[in-house]
């Protein structure tokens, strides 16, 4: 089932309930002032490049520094943080010409999403054949958020009791289940507040996008060369709108929809049902390859082999820490990446012929992750509750997510959970910034998006274009991985090189066929 079938089942809900909150981040005078002098002291400092932390396991050309922020813009002077910055100086080199010099064009700054994912890493892909263009022109830089790793990191438990595994993962939760899940999330918004303290309400979109700013004045640019992934296109919007003028180049991949009404109840909503279609769709690549995997060859045959699993491992978890949550946040990644299809279908094949150690390696928990996972759902939590208001009532909850589910059963609960301590945050809520640019304000930018991205439903990426006046949107047709931006697919690789390293674009609209379909790989060969 396609997830645009699905969109129209989420849209009538009932959604009331959203508690208006006061508007404590709206962005007003005092801030903007704050920025600009945090801005023209990092310009002044720089970024003194040197050794990374973990430098034994980087490349000879990745280098990492600092740069100061200030925790509260409305007091620039007051508490810094200091967020952690990676960079990979340009090659010049033409990857297509050894003699040819490539120009510099300036330093091209990323963001992979989240709330709560790290760039640090993002140097290192201009190894890859399909970055080696961008790579000759720019200096690629990576960079930790606020909260996220070294950069003031963010803690709501104790780490070592983040991975509750095995887990049940209901499809449709009982009374006590769910009167259970409650106090976990009252008591999950409780210990972000007591860790973090009065710190806590400083971790939103907003600062992420004022943060941007200083980065950018900090690598002595005049003007920002973008590119934000997922989440990542949020904070790269709110940036676009205070920030106009500071923009040079802007890439979002996968786009988050913007609208201050979606942001972030009805998000996740949209994202639960759209999560049913990308299943589907997993289910139907398993059925055609039934030769290779044997989990049936219909997608509800299928379906009925994933539930077998499921209730066996409610019985007994796999390896003694894969149970249905487990299961369920496998298929789940790969729902978000059918790279990850061959090896996902082959785990629970082998799984239900009496072989599960493909899927312990797979979903089971890994302890030596645990701070870095702890931290990001830290971050998640505290920038998506910060971010907007929330139903404070359960019975809003109960309601919306019930309805959803007799349509969109994969995703819902779980989604449910994952966001649920916002009913119960304890720092004041911020009113989302309306996004949006009139004609020639802003120059202009490129949006991508896959049709069939769960994640991020493709419905978000036509609405920032509607919000962002000359924007360009290039669509990979009948498709689903999140995040196209320099994968699999040529045209749409060819769209992102000419903006990037020329500023062409073609017209308002561009689409491009799907990349190929993964390879089915047999069980034993894994």
């Amino acid at each position: 089932m396609r997830a645009a079938a699905l969109y129209s089942a989420a849209g009538s809900l009932l959604l009331t309930g959203l508690t208006a909150a006061p508007a404590t981040g709206a962005p007003g005078a005092v801030e903007s002032a704050g920025t600009a002098l945090a801005a023209a002291h990092a310009r002044a400092r720089g970024i003194d490049f040197g050794k990374c932390p973990d430098a034994q396991d980087m490349p000879g050309t990745m280098e990492c520094g600092t740069v100061s922020v200030p925790l509260d813009y409305a007091h620039p002077d007051g508490k810094q943080i200091r967020l952690t910055v990676s960079r990979a100086v340009a090659t010049h080199k033409d990857p297509h010409n050894s003699k040819r010099r490539v120009p510099r064009q300036g330093s091209l700054v990323y963001n992979p999403g989240g709330p709560g994912a790290s760039g640090l890493y993002f140097p290192l892909i201009g190894m890859l054949p399909e970055w080696k263009r961008i790579a000759s022109a720019y200096d690629l830089v990576g960079y930790a958020p606020r909260g996220v790793d070294k950069s003031a990191p963010l803690s709501c438990e104790d780490p070592k009791h983040f991975f509750k595994a095995p887990s049940q993962s209901p499809t449709y939760p009982s009374a006590s289940y769910k009167k259970e899940r409650i106090a976990e999330a009252k008591a999950y918004a409780r210990g972000c507040a007591k860790r973090s303290g009065s710190k806590l309400r400083f971790y939103n979109s907003l600062n992420n996008a004022r943060d941007l700013d200083v980065l950018r004045a900090a690598l002595g640019e005049d003007r920002l060369t973008f590119m934000g992934a997922s989440y990542g296109t949020y904070f790269g919007a709110l940036y676009a709108t205070l920030f106009p003028s500071h923009v040079r180049r802007m890439v979002f991949d996968s786009a988050v929809n913007p609208d201050p009404e979606q942001v972030w109840y009805r998000n996740n909503l949209d994202q639960s049902a759209a999560f049913e279609g990308r299943w589907a769709d997993f289910r139907e690549w398993i059925a055609k390859h039934d030769d290779v995997y044997g989990l049936g060859d219909t997608a509800a045959k299928v379906l009925r082999s994933y539930e077998k699993a499921s209730a066996r491992l409610a019985e007994k978890p796999a390896g003694g820490k894969v149970g249905p949550a487990q299961l369920q946040g496998a298929i789940l990644s790969a729902g978000y990446y059918d790279d990850y299809w061959a090896h996902t279908a082959a785990a629970l094949s082998a799984y239900l012929k009496g072989k599960p150690k493909l899927l312990v390696q797979q979903a089971g928990p890994t302890p030596q992750a645990a701070v870095e996972a702890e931290n990001g759902n830290a971050v998640y939590t505290a920038v998506e509750c910060n971010d907007a208001a929330w139903p404070t009532e359960w019975s809003v909850w109960d309601r919306d997510n019930t309805r959803l589910a007799r349509v969109a059963p994969f995703e819902t609960w779980d989604n449910v959970w994952m966001n649920l301590p916002c009913a119960y945050w304890p720092a004041p809520r911020q009113q989302p910034l309306d996004v949006r640019t009139g004609p020639g304000e802003l120059p202009p930018v490129l949006i991508m998006a896959a049709e069939r991205d769960a994640a991020t439903p493709y419905d978000g990426a036509l609405e920032l274009q509607r919000r962002l006046s000359d924007s360009v949107l290039v669509t990979e047709r009948d498709a689903g991985t999140h995040g196209v931006a320099g994968g699999a697919n040529k045209c749409v690789n060819g769209y992102l090189d000419a903006y990037l390293l020329e500023g062409r674009l073609p017209e308002r609209h561009a689409a491009c066929a799907p990349h190929a379909e993964p390879k089915a790989v047999r069980p034993g060969s894994v």
